[in-house]
């Protein structure tokens, strides 16, 4: 049994003055503590309280994540407490600052790091790691982070960031977590010459050891931990579309940016509708910036369209791309393999304002890192031809989205409905409050790991996503589309993962891959398995 200063060491058995009389003097704790006893509450009120005088987000997330390396039940009590308030901190837009001056806040190690020095290795190095319980595994190689680009080994802020929201938004118990930052290099020559800059100075691995690395990296963690979701995230594109490839249907795995990202738009394109009284079949996409994440969301919106009863190839004619060269076109040169099938005959048009005129879309969905694309040229022309457009300025930190809630709002007259990849203030347009929806993957990938927590996914499928989306759509009130919101509260979210988790197991169920199948209802064994922060 764990005693005295060790056990005021380990973040996961850790109350601190949450530690009662009895346990001080069973544990050989007396002394060690000033002799107060508190609840939880009273030390999530301190807590509060001494993030209010932090003077920058960046000073509060190295609070936080300072408080979750010594009482992680505390830590998650106050992000579920406060999610709405502290989601911003842990994640975006915050945790991009933090991903860019990680070496030079860098504080204790978390998680696990494997290099491209760790080749031949892997399987003896994940047995360092030292739970062996591990359910759900997030993985990044540090290549595109956020909008931000290569940051290497800083990226591990991204894995330790997406699984505490695994925790706070969808009772994934924290012991059954592993972040994982794989070094391949960095071609960032600036964190190279960073004399704090803690990973491998050396170019990122070529194509061929990478694929290597990568195959030895997924059957060591087979190996290690059988039971573990992994989830890729903020992998460069090429490499994201690959390994999602290679590995969709041989391991429990699935690529966040890609599939969340999807499946989150596709909830705020659903939830708009209903808004806007048009069906998913009525609608015409245009999507700027042809990466992983939106051609992610257009095999989605596909699929979903499908399913309503139009054929693939309708659903297909309905979407179209915008790249760094202009409409993507049918007969146009070098076109990127994965946006093919959106190759629609059509005139070539270079200009967004152009663009838009002439196919007058509903929707407007960018995901390029570019800040300003949409500009009011653009806005303008949606809410032409449209009453109630729909507007996803996807890239996040907040300094790369394609255009604010504020100049939507303006240029559109007070019509458009607007979700952001990170969080917009509210925006008074003619005495009207508009809320800004954030398309945040939150309301996804909490909800799918607790699905697999409850039911032992075995495959995590893209009609998995679809059931995802749904729900979350579903959980959209009117009095928040009444005021231009596509997603539901964040306070709100354990609830919304409750709801994933219940389809999405259902879904395994009837499909054959779950591994546990429920002695009784699935939503007992669904709550049965949200984790929640209270001291036993």
């Amino acid at each position: 049994m764990t005693q005295g200063k060790s056990l005021l060491s380990d973040p996961i058995l850790n109350r601190g003055t949450g530690f009662d009389a009895e346990t001080r003097g069973r544990r050989g704790l007396r002394g060690l503590l000033p002799p107060g006893v508190e609840t939880i509450e009273q030390q999530v009120r301190r807590v509060v309280a001494n993030l209010g005088r932090k003077s920058s987000d960046l000073e509060r997330y190295i609070y936080l994540m300072g408080l979750q390396d010594q009482n992680e039940t505390l830590f998650y009590r106050v992000l579920v407490d406060h999610l709405e308030t502290h989601l911003p901190i842990v994640y975006t837009p915050t945790v991009g600052q933090a991903s860019m001056e990680y070496a030079h806040v860098y504080r204790r190690p978390r998680g696990l790091y494997i290099t491209a020095e760790d080749r031949g290795s892997m399987s003896e190095l994940l047995q360092n790691w030292p739970r062996q319980e591990v359910k759900v595994i997030v993985v990044t190689d540090g290549s595109r982070i956020l909008g931000l680009g290569d940051l290497g080994a800083n990226g591990m802020t991204i894995p330790i960031g997406k699984l505490a929201l695994y925790t706070a938004a969808g009772g994934v118990d924290p012991s059954t977590t592993l972040p994982i930052l794989l070094d391949v290099g960095t071609d960032n020559h600036g964190l190279r010459e960073d004399p704090f800059y803690l990973g491998l100075r050396r170019p990122r691995l070529d194509n061929e050891s990478y694929q290597a690395f990568m195959d030895e990296f997924m059957e060591a963690t087979q190996r290690a931990f059988p039971e573990a979701l992994i989830q890729f995230e903020d992998f460069a594109t090429p490499k994201a579309i690959s390994l999602l490839n290679r590995f969709q249907d041989r391991v429990r795995t699935f690529n966040d940016d890609i599939q969340g990202t999807a499946a989150v738009t596709v909830a705020g394109l659903l939830a708009g509708i209903r808004a806007t009284e048009r069906r998913l079949e009525d609608q015409t996409l245009l999507f700027v910036g042809a990466g992983s994440a939106n051609t992610g969301i257009a095999d989605l919106v596909v699929r979903a369209m499908v399913s309503e009863g139009l054929t693939e190839a309708e659903a297909e004619a309905r979407c179209w791309f915008v790249d760094s060269k202009g409409l993507v076109v049918a007969g146009r040169e070098r076109i990127r393999p994965h946006v093919a099938r959106y190759a629609h005959l059509h005139p070539a048009h270079t200009q967004l304002p152009d663009i838009v005129e002439a196919l007058r879309p509903t929707a407007l969905i960018g995901a390029t890192g570019q800040p300003g694309v949409f500009d009011e040229s653009s806005i303008r022309a949606m809410a032409k031809h449209v009453e109630r457009p729909l507007i996803f300025a996807l890239s996040n930190p907040t300094s790369r989205a394609e255009a604010t809630a504020e100049q939507v709002v303006r240029w559109s007259n007070g019509r458009a409905l607007f979700a952001g990849g990170s969080p917009f203030a509210p925006v008074v347009w003619e005495g009207q409050t508009h809320l800004p929806g954030q398309s945040n993957n939150v309301y996804i990938f909490p909800g799918i790991g607790l699905a697999h927590a409850a039911v032992g996914l075995t495959r995590v499928t893209d009609s998995m996503f679809l059931t995802a989306a749904r729900a979350v759509a579903e959980q959209v009130k009117p009095s928040r589309l009444a005021q231009g919101t596509l997603f539901p509260a964040l306070s709100d979210i354990r609830e919304v993962s409750l709801s994933i988790a219940m389809a999405v197991g259902q879904e395994a169920l009837e499909a054959g891959l779950a591994e546990r199948v429920p002695r009784g209802p699935l939503a007992e064994q669904v709550r049965a398995a949200m984790y929640w922060p209270a001291y036993a």
